[in-house]
């Protein structure tokens, strides 16, 4: 029974196109011929993830948008006490 799982899931794998990308992204590595220090973070930059200074880059924009909203808020509280006062 586990037998028919994993291969279910091996197909799984290879029709939604997992292994060839997988298989390219290891072919890479093995090809690089300076390999990088942390394999994993090479693995996940090949695979379009970001990196941790993309990461700091996105939080500090997604910090500054979240204090511009607030300070649209707080306005849009004083102008509404304005017009019923």
């Amino acid at each position: 029974m586990a037998a028919t799982k994993k291969e279910a899931y091996r197909k799984y794998l290879e029709s939604a196109g997992v292994l060839d990308v997988m298989t390219k992204v290891l072919v890479g590595l093995y090809e690089e011929p300076d390999k990088p220090k942390d394999a994993t973070e090479y693995i996940k930059a090949q695979l379009g993830a970001p990196t941790a200074q993309d990461f700091a880059v996105l939080q500090a924009e997604k910090d500054a948008l979240q204090r511009e909203l607030d300070d649209a808020r707080k306005q849009i509280d004083e102008l509404k006490a304005k017009v019923t006062a």
